[in-house]
């Protein structure tokens, strides 16, 4: 089993692939490491050996910030928004959509809080 930054990679799958389940890295981002890496696509997780693994985690060391970091910026970036009180900010504390959707008939998962119980048939 690969663990790279704290993830355990599915074995099954292709390396471009299980790349992805690190969050912070997508599929594009995946293609870079693995050319810079000169790592095949097609090579499954559990048939990579520690030479290339050790490549793979030092350029996601290196180059990308990735899980628990990432997840620290965005939240401070957010709370930011928050505390200098703009619209995006106010949009973030109220709970409703921040990137000018429509609310009227949509935002559904944003605006409603607690789950919606059917009335029972008598």
């Amino acid at each position: 089993m690969v663990r790279i930054a704290g993830v355990d990679l599915p074995s099954q799958k292709k390396i471009l692939y299980s790349l992805t389940s690190i969050f912070g890295i997508g599929l594009n981002q995946s293609k870079k490491i693995l050319q810079l890496a000169d790592i095949n696509y097609d090579l499954r997780t559990f048939e990579l050996d520690d030479n290339s693994v050790s490549k793979i985690r030092t350029i996601i060391e290196e180059k990308y910030q990735v899980e628990g970091d990432l997840k620290k910026t965005l939240n401070l970036n957010i709370n930011r928004l928050i505390s200098i009180n703009c619209f995006r900010g106010k949009r973030h504390r109220q709970g409703l959509p921040v990137r000018g959707q429509r609310t009227k008939t949509n935002a559904r998962t944003k605006r409603i809080n607690k789950k919606l119980i059917p009335n029972k048939k008598k």
